[in-house]
This record gives structure tokens, C-alpha cells and sequence, in this order.
């Protein structure tokens, strides 16, 4: 009697993880998912940023603006995620100082991200903008 107990006990179990762990393995790949998304954002945000400061000094040109944010996606490894940039005015150059100078750096989601639950939509934009005054 005590055998067939026991072997009851641990059909149970089975029973009990194959219900919990498709919620736990959603949960933990979707934490890597939207923490991967968190990641790219911030650093897209970073690169907008350090373009934006390449394009305020006196003399500065795009390709300076270019290269900060070549440089700055390079070293979070997103240099091939097909990342456009968009600069207003369009040449930083002509800006008069006291100007704002806006930098916005996008790019899609399918190219750039970690997605193995899918959650995230692939045809999401990550964009970062940043408006600085030139000097």
C-alpha cells in the first residue's frame, strides 16, 4: 500500500511542473527579451547623445556628428543594426550658436533584437533623440 502512495505522490509532481514550467520559462525569456530592448534603447539614446555633442561646438560639421555616433554604436555592437540619422538643422555647420541642434538616431527592432519569445514586435522603431544648444 505504501508503494502505490508514493508513486501517486510523484505522478503529482509531474503533473504540477508541467503546468508551472511553460509559465516560468514565458517569464524568464520574456525578461530576457524586454531587458535585451531596455539595453539597445539606452544605447541608441547614448549614441544620439554623444552626435548631439559632436554637433554643438563652433565648427563642427556632420561627418564629426557621424563619427561620434559611429563610434559610439560600434562600441555597443550595434554598428551593422541599419541605424538612420536624422539631424535638424540638416547641416550642423550653418547652425548660429544659441540654435538647438536636434540629433535622432532610430532604428528597427527586427534588425537589432534579442527575440526569442517574440514579444516584441519586430517591426518596432528604437529611437533616441537629443537636442542640444550650439554654442
Amino acid at each position: 500500500m505504501k508503494f502505490h502512495h508514493t508513486a501517486r505522490r510523484k505522478g503529482n509532481a509531474v503533473v504540477e511542473m508541467a503546468l508551472v514550467l511553460p509559465i516560468l520559462l514565458y517569464l524568464a525569456f520574456g525578461t530576457v527579451e524586454f531587458g535585451h530592448f531596455f539595453y539597445v534603447r539606452h544605447n541608441v539614446q547614448a549614441a544620439a547623445r554623444e552626435g548631439a555633442r559632436a554637433a554643438v561646438p563652433s565648427g563642427a560639421t556632420n561627418t564629426d556628428v557621424t563619427n561620434a555616433i559611429n563610434a559610439a554604436m560600434a562600441a555597443a555592437g550595434l554598428q551593422s543594426s541599419g541605424y538612420t540619422v536624422t539631424l535638424s538643422p540638416t547641416n550642423v555647420a550653418s547652425a548660429s550658436a544659441g540654435s538647438n541642434v536636434s540629433v535622432t538616431l532610430q532604428c528597427n527592432w527586427g534588425t537589432v533584437g534579442l527575440r526569442p519569445m517574440a514579444l516584441i514586435d519586430s517591426g518596432k522603431s528604437v529611437q533616441g533623440n537629443v537636442v542640444m544648444r550650439k554654442e
